[in-house]
């Protein structure tokens, strides 16, 4: 096993420990509620598990709530949507690079696919290409999968996200649940037309890496880079408070306008500035999608 999902399997450890067990691997096998399911065993009821699920016989006997385990008969397709254009080697909220982020996101999901026995597989690229790993389920292959996220570089081709979610619609049809790993876009009719094609065949779930900050005091003090232009900016938001107060006018209505769109599709969506932050985002991003559906 590499380095980079070593490093993300000693953070979930730690989670594990800090919430009760079978918590987060729940809430992943929620999401392929309507797949064809076998009983396994029993475990202790933990909150948000359903109540539905529970062996009230088994519970009589033993005097404490126990939920019946399934696993799935046929397994599923976990496929990653990455973004690997120059954005994502750019700084985000926390001050991390985006793509460190990105990486712990897809490591711990894909962990728990192939805690599941499922396969992954990635799809990404940057405006001038598409590239694809097929689906695997070792953790060798996620490995391989979280490195190509993490040789994202500033001398990568500009981002373009939605050529990623284009080639997916066109290429791939077998139902499958879909991780988009985005950096900040436009929610444009492109966009929209692609998710809706997507969502007609897929579960989706949407990870944004959010942007640092360039306007307020979180930027007053900061070097600033446009990584998609390639130019420097010159704190001109931080030191003009009229063009700061436009500036976030604007990023506020452009996350609207995704947020809105996102909901539209009845994709669950989050955003992590910060890879300490990964796992509690990644385990209420799950719950929400599970109690949406």
């Amino acid at each position: 096993m590499g380095t980079l999902l070593t490093a993300v399997k000693s953070k979930m450890y730690i989670f594990a420990h800090r919430r009760a067990r079978g918590m987060l691997d729940g809430e992943y096998a929620a999401i392929f509620r309507g797949r064809s399911l076998d009983f396994d065993d029993l475990r202790d009821y933990v909150p948000g598990d359903e109540v539905r699920d529970i062996d009230w016989k088994a519970t009589a006997r033993v005097g404490t709530p126990l939920i019946k385990r399934y696993v799935a008969t046929r397994r599923q397709q976990l496929l990653f949507v990455a973004d690997t254009g120059r954005n994502m080697a750019a700084a985000a909220l926390g001050g991390e690079i985006k793509k460190d982020i990105a990486v712990m996101a897809m490591g711990v999901l894909g962990s728990l696919a192939i805690r599941h026995g499922d396969s992954v597989a990635l799809v990404h690229g940057d405006g001038a290409s598409s590239l694809a790993l097929p689906a695997k389920g070792t953790e060798s292959h996620l490995e391989q999968v979280l490195q190509r996220m993490d040789a994202a570089t500033l001398g990568n081709g500009p981002s373009d996200l939605c050529a990623r979610l284009e080639y997916v619609a066109a290429h791939y049809k077998q139902r499958m649940l879909l991780v988009v790993i985005a950096d900040d876009v436009n929610a444009d009719d492109r966009l929209a037309t692609v998710l809706r094609r997507l969502r007609a065949q897929h579960e989706i779930l949407w990870v944004q890496v959010a942007d640092a900050e360039l306007a307020g005091p979180a930027a007053a003090h900061s070097a600033a880079m446009d990584v998609a232009g390639m130019e420097t900016l010159l704190l001109l938001l931080a030191q003009d408070p009229e063009l700061a107060a436009s500036y976030l006018d604007a990023t506020a209505a452009r996350s609207r306008a995704l947020a809105e769109l996102l909901k539209s599709n009845g994709i669950a969506a989050t955003s992590i500035g910060s890879t300490t932050l990964v796992l509690t985002k990644v385990f209420a991003l799950l719950e929400r999608h599970r109690r949406a559906h």
